[in-house]
């Protein structure tokens, strides 16, 4: 499971990036911050998996990692529900002025993110769960199977023993 860990990180960023292309979902400011700790988390599970002697911490700030993204997802969640607004600036509508000059207008076609943030990305049916949501979910679990396996001690085969 240790060497499974960073692919498993590495799965939620692209996965996000690929449902983009595929069906087309376009993403808001809080969706790409979520992305970026599962980058660090990949790194440092890949790190655990090569440096037995670091094996513990590496996988508990891969937990971190992991966690922080599923935070940033759960605040997602509170601003996609309405409990609270989103202080990031990215995350407004972009408003449109009958009156602004070309320039202006060019100015407000920033690039990606375009959507805002209260509106879910996707939503499963039957369910009040986003990608948001989604994430929540697959950030705090990969975090938890991080830390389980840094409290596994590490045995050393003696010398001479074959796997």
């Amino acid at each position: 499971m240790l060497f499974a860990l960073p692919l498993l990180a590495l799965a939620a960023p692209l996965f996000a990036q690929l449902s983009e292309g595929w069906f087309g979902l376009a993403p808001c400011a809080l969706c790409l911050w979520q992305r970026w700790p599962y980058w660090a988390a990949a790194g440092l599970a890949a790190a655990a998996a090569a440096l037995p002697r670091g094996r513990a911490p590496l996988l508990v700030a891969a937990a971190i990692a992991a966690g922080a993204s599923g935070t940033i997802g759960a605040f997602h969640l509170g601003v996609e529900w309405g409990f609270w607004p989103s202080p990031l600036p990215g995350c407004l509508a972009p408003a449109v002025q009958a009156a602004a000059s070309v320039e202006e207008l060019l100015r407000g076609l920033a690039p990606a993110p375009v959507k805002p943030c209260d509106e879910p990305a996707f939503l499963i049916p039957g369910l009040p769960l986003s990608m948001a949501g989604m994430n929540t979910i697959y950030g705090w679990a990969l975090a938890g199977i991080a830390l389980g396996l840094a409290r596994r001690p590490h045995h050393r085969r003696p010398e001479g023993v074959s796997a």
